[in-house]
């Protein structure tokens, strides 16, 4: 039903939001009523949420000093999305949400770098993130209760003495609320940059007592206020001028940066690189070798679901090389695949990055270069750089078969796109040299349609030469997502690969363990800058 014709109160989403309760949280902002105190108190873990006019409804409270396990916002949760389905209220839907201001609306627009925690994220996120820590033994007793920020302070606690001091029931829960950003800050005057951290408040009496009693009293620092926040700094100086200056969100590429990020999940980051490097390390900056991150900014997010937790993440800006490397075919490998690792575009770069590998190798303490290409020059024969290039190819791909894994000969190979007749030449002259010293060269070679493949034996170079259905599988699309249009990407299916290291493992480090079920990496690079994913996927 839209919101025209909606028989329930006005929403209080921006227009245009209601459709689509999966965007982007920084979209998805209350707007501020015009009576709201600076500081509003919010609901804490273990309260029932307000859906509509009402509250959550559920089981009556148990006896005092009865586990309250499974209670508080997980029944907030599912009471929500029911009434979100059944009803159709956005409001109610929202409070699954994670709305309202987040740390970079109260931070400097100045930082070159900044990091995002969310214990209060999108709904989907949070049931995710709760079942996927309960799963394993290092992180269960932490996320066994229904506040999490309990346990993030504790495990804080544990590892500054100062912070022992503040009871948590007492000095922290009353005010903490569910959201925490660090900004790092060009220093006044030059200088190494500096810190500021926004804590989401509920009470700013109350967090001003619990902050000074976690340490920061007697001159140590600065405290401010802003839209609900605490804004911890340096000094008071620099607290009181933070909490002035426009806001992060509203830099243009930062907020474009994150608009292209999408979902921000439990931990997001961003960094200004070409900032970052000159403010800390200014002499690294200017080596050839990193002269490329020139106006290049990083963002990503840590998220979860159900299957897996995934770190994801884009660049945008500096030197990229013209053109975009075409896709792997690492979904082409045979489904007997238990590990593999692909990339697009090496030849090429090896191409363009040789006079700086030769200029590093001429310079002081280029010794070990200088010996390593001398030696491929002379004992193998090779013409540098264009026959390693060539073996390189447009792409290249290494695979490890499950057949004989943990036999004496696992099957092993690579499959090149590239200059066949070329990449055969190669090939034959490195096994005409290891031939020549008395030895076999165990190189299997198969090629046909601008693919060659080198093997451990020739019925693997075959089976690699012939394709296969690894793309199909269901463990694999999880693991990589858009395989078909990635220009790399690493996979590991650990089910099958337990074998090889399950057995050295007992109690519950074999429990965890078998909770794995595979690892992938994989995205896209070009000259707009690049993409990544790094999924670990759960049994």
């Amino acid at each position: 039903m839209s919101p025209d014709t909606s028989p329930h109160a006005p929403s209080p989403w921006r227009p245009g939001d209601e459709p689509d309760l999966d965007r982007t949280i920084a979209y998805r902002v209350p707007r501020t009523a015009a009576n709201e105190a600076h500081t509003v108190r919010l609901p804490s873990w273990t309260e029932p949420e307000e859906i509509g006019p009402a509250t959550v409804p559920g089981p009556a409270a148990p006896p005092a000093g009865r586990d309250r396990r499974g209670r508080g916002w997980i029944l907030a949760l599912v009471a929500a999305v029911l009434v979100g389905v059944v009803g159709g209220g956005v409001w109610a839907a929202s409070k699954l949400s994670g709305g309202g201001a987040q740390p970079q609306d109260v931070l400097p627009a100045n930082a070159i770098a900044y990091v995002r925690l969310d214990l209060d994220p999108s709904a989907g996120q949070k049931l995710a993130l709760f079942g996927i820590a309960r799963k394993f033994s290092a992180t269960r007793e932490a996320f066994d209760g229904d506040d999490p920020r309990k346990a993030l302070v504790t495990a804080l606690q544990k590892g500054e003495p100062g912070l022992s001091k503040a009871d948590y029931a007492r000095d922290v829960e009353p005010w903490l609320g569910d959201r925490a950003g660090l900004a790092v800050l060009p220093a006044d005057g030059g200088g190494d940059p500096v810190g500021a951290l926004a804590v989401q408040v509920k009470d700013e009496a109350a967090a001003r007592t619990g902050i000074a009693k976690m340490g920061l009293d007697g001159g140590k620092g600065g405290l401010a206020f802003r839209e609900g926040y605490a804004i911890i700094a340096m000094s008071q100086k620099l607290a009181d001028e933070y909490v002035k200056a426009a806001p992060l969100s509203g830099e243009p590429r930062f907020a474009a940066d994150l608009d292209a990020l999408g979902e921000p999940g439990v931990l997001s980051f961003w960094m200004d690189v070409e900032k970052v490097a000159d403010a800390g390390w200014s002499e690294v900056a200017a080596t050839p070798v990193l002269r490329q991150i020139r106006g290049m900014r990083l963002a990503g997010a840590l998220r979860f679901s159900g299957d897996y937790a995934e770190l994801a993440g884009i660049t945008r800006g500096g030197t990229a090389a013209p053109g975009r490397p075409e896709p792997v075919k690492i979904g082409e490998l045979p489904a007997s695949t238990v590990a593999a690792a692909s990339i697009s575009g090496l030849g090429d770069l090896l191409r363009e990055q040789w006079p700086s590998v030769e200029q590093s190798a001429s310079g002081s303490g280029g010794e070990m270069v200088r010996q390593a290409l001398a030696e491929a020059r002379t004992q193998y024969g090779l013409s540098l750089p264009d026959d390693l290039a060539t073996l390189l190819g447009r792409s290249l791909t290494l695979a490890l078969d499950e057949q004989d894994l943990d036999g004496g000969q696992p099957r092993v190979g690579a499959v090149l796109t590239t200059d066949t007749a070329k990449a055969r030449d190669v090939v034959d002259r490195l096994k005409g040299h290891l031939n020549g010293m008395e030895r076999s060269a165990g190189i299997a070679t198969a090629e046909g349609d601008g693919r060659f493949v080198i093997a451990s034996t020739q019925e693997y170079a075959d089976a690699l030469n012939g394709g296969g259905t690894l793309g199909e599988s269901e463990t694999f699309r999880l693991t990589v997502p858009d395989a078909a249009n990635a220009t790399y990407a690493v996979y590991a299916d650990l089910d099958r690969l337990e074998k090889l290291y399950l057995d050295s493992l007992n109690g519950q480090g074999r429990a965890d363990a078998e909770k794995l079920r595979a690892v992938g990496l994989s995205g896209t690079h070009g000259e707009d800058g690049s993409t990544f994913a790094l999924r670990l996927v759960f049994n």
